[in-house]
């Protein structure tokens, strides 16, 4: 374990309640342990990532916070309620979105139905003034907007994941894998879309990533995954100037 904070030293030294509070939560599939009692939070207006090599368990800790699997043990705490045991179409509606590794758009559908379905979680409430909101984020898909989703370009796809997410104006914006398979250019442009969302509208972002140095030069702060374990926490840049970290997972691997 790291020197530095760990996860619950910064609960009690944070003037804010968590927005999201992972506690002691274990996952299965089957009778495959995957998350071996992780404790994550994430505060009002921060983007916290999470590293870690394919399979250490990154993946499933967000679709766990989602309800599938579901926690066999421990606690998700949710805008102090717990959400532990709620189904994932309620926790969808409480104000968590989430972009999908690989991104999982509905590839038959138009990107404006694909946007629809987004809005549908809120409703339909805010609809048009959503849709104007999302093309004016990512003017690539205002252009495409009568396009089968499966006809996008890699890059595209993953706009409209985010897109799709969006339209349900979350609280909390949960992002798997966001630059898996994209050209560099087209990385940087989502990773400067999070931040300028994280800036303009003091979007809160959850963010699980395998491109470390990217993802702790945009995270306030970060966390550490091996084999279903945080190994390590801290903000950004202390992770960043980390031996351990910067032997595991950035060497060689700078954009």
């Amino acid at each position: 374990m790291s020197a530095m904070t760990e996860p619950a030293a910064a609960v009690a030294t944070s003037p804010r309640q968590p927005l999201l509070s992972v506690r002691g939560v274990k996952a299965y599939y089957g009778n495959i342990i995957a998350l071996k009692g992780v404790d994550v939070d994430v505060h009002p207006g921060e983007i916290v990532t999470l590293i870690g090599a394919n399979g250490a368990g990154k993946s499933t800790l967000m679709m766990t916070v989602f309800g599938n699997p579901r926690a066999r043990e421990g606690q998700v705490i949710y805008d102090g309620q717990d959400i532990t045991r709620t189904e994932t179409h309620l926790i969808a509606r409480m104000g968590l979105a989430q972009s999908p590794e690989g991104r999982r758009i509905f590839p038959r559908m138009t990107v404006y139905e694909n946007l629809q379905m987004g809005a549908s979680v809120d409703n339909f409430a805010h609809f048009d003034q959503d849709l104007e909101r999302i093309c004016t984020i990512f003017p690539r898909l205002k252009e495409r907007l009568q396009q089968r989703g499966g006809t996008l370009s890699g890059g595209e796809q993953q706009m409209l994941a985010i897109g799709r997410a969006l339209m349900s104006r979350p609280q909390l914006l949960m992002l798997d894998e966001p630059s898996l398979g994209l050209a560099p250019l087209i990385v940087k442009m989502i990773f400067d879309t999070i931040r300028d969302l994280n800036k303009s509208e003091g979007l809160t972002v959850f963010l699980v990533e395998q491109n470390a140095f990217h993802a702790l030069k945009l995270a306030h702060r970060g966390y550490v995954m091996v084999n279903g374990v945080i190994t390590m926490s801290g903000s950004g840049k202390e992770l960043l100037a980390n031996p351990q970290v910067r032997a595991a997972y950035l060497e060689g691997g700078r954009h």
